[in-house]
């Protein structure tokens, strides 16, 4: 039988699902926000409390757009909004993942840059790898080469995407890689929520345990939620809140305890509700899969025929430019201008030969 350790649990196809109460930012930099975030989560029945852990200029160019619903969040650009929201430092993280040990849930966070990862190794059993960073292969190498299971969102992902980021892992020798199906739209319309691309993955990865990280907007039921277990998948993330009726970043389309503590108890009382079957990213995600993924990014300026080093180089939102996963075929041409710093490259930029 497939499955996989994930803290303290073992989940395989006849377990109840882990549940997972992404937290991200929701604390707003508070640590009592925080802290009483996990002690809900935990009360709820959640089996692990989960943070975002990144640095904006290290994430996004200065002008990226926005890809959320920008009436409940009004921020327009991505490194505006992340700037509010990266000011928690590795003391906080510890402190954090001590209170989770106090209160009995599982800490993890997930990393958006190196130094993340290296600063998340030493209190995190498993790592979560974002959507957006399915194609980011400097960033899956890095947390590979820590040798712990990976939850690996697909959201606005192709199966090649997915074959290509499973494949990459593997070769760096990660064992358990949990595959989680996921839509990147914020929020998600239930017409867009397609759970039965769960079963899709389930049939094309038969060797994986299958997940789902949520992103539509709860019900007293959590229908959805509930919908994604009875379908197969086995690691459940959604995100998690104090307060619905907070304005703006990820409060509007989170559960709260109630939500959760809903879900937890009424897992087989809810009707299906199914989609394609097929995973594919949708056109609704178009705009997502542009803006939300990494491009190679100049950290420096470089004049006309200057080489192109790993140096030169760091994968920044949006995703316009050439795709991280194409940084070998970039490294050692010459530009054929002047570029500027943060400049997201493109094939233009470049000699042919």
């Amino acid at each position: 039988m497939i499955k996989v350790k994930l803290g303290k649990k073992i989940v395989s196809a006849n377990s109840l699902p882990y549940i997972i109460a992404e937290i991200g930012v929701n604390h707003e930099c508070s640590m009592k926000k925080a802290k009483q975030l996990i002690l809900n989560a935990k009360k709820g029945g959640a089996d692990a409390a989960k943070f975002q852990t990144y640095k904006a200029h290290l994430i996004t160019s200065k002008h990226a757009p926005g890809y959320w619903d920008l009436t409940e969040e009004k921020t327009k650009n991505q490194f505006e909004l992340f700037t509010k929201f990266d000011h928690f430092e590795k003391e906080n993280y510890y402190e954090l993942a001590n209170y989770c040990k106090q209160v009995g849930i599982e800490f993890i966070s997930t990393p958006f840059d190196h130094n993340a990862v290296d600063m998340l190794d030493r209190i995190v059993k498993f790592y979560k790898v974002s959507s957006s960073d399915i194609t980011n292969f400097p960033l899956l190498h890095k947390i590979a080469s820590k040798k712990k299971p990976i939850l690996i969102s697909t959201g606005a992902s192709s199966i090649k995407e997915i074959d290509d980021a499973i494949d990459y892992l593997k070769k760096h020798r990660s064992k358990d890689i949990v595959i989680m199906h996921c839509i990147l739209n914020y929020p998600t319309m239930d017409k867009d929520a397609n759970l039965n691309m769960i079963t899709n993955l389930k049939e094309k990865y038969p060797k994986h345990i299958i997940g789902y990280s949520d992103h539509t907007l709860p019900c007293k039921e959590m229908k959805n939620l509930t919908t994604a277990y009875l379908l197969g998948a086995r690691v459940i993330e959604k995100h998690f809140t104090l307060n619905k009726k907070l304005k703006g970043n990820d409060h509007y389309h989170s559960m709260n305890i109630n939500d959760l503590y809903n879900f937890v108890n009424r897992l087989k009382n809810l009707k299906f509700r199914i989609g394609i079957k097929q995973k594919k990213y949708l056109n609704s995600e178009l705009k997502s899969r542009r803006l939300a993924r990494r491009s190679l990014v100049l950290i420096k300026s470089v004049s006309k025929n200057s080489i192109i080093k790993k140096s030169n180089l760091i994968c920044k939102r949006p995703g316009t430019g050439i795709q991280p996963l194409k940084i070998n075929r970039v490294i050692g041409k010459r530009v054929n201008k002047n570029l500027k710093d943060d400049h997201i490259l493109k094939w233009s930029d470049l000699h042919s030969k």
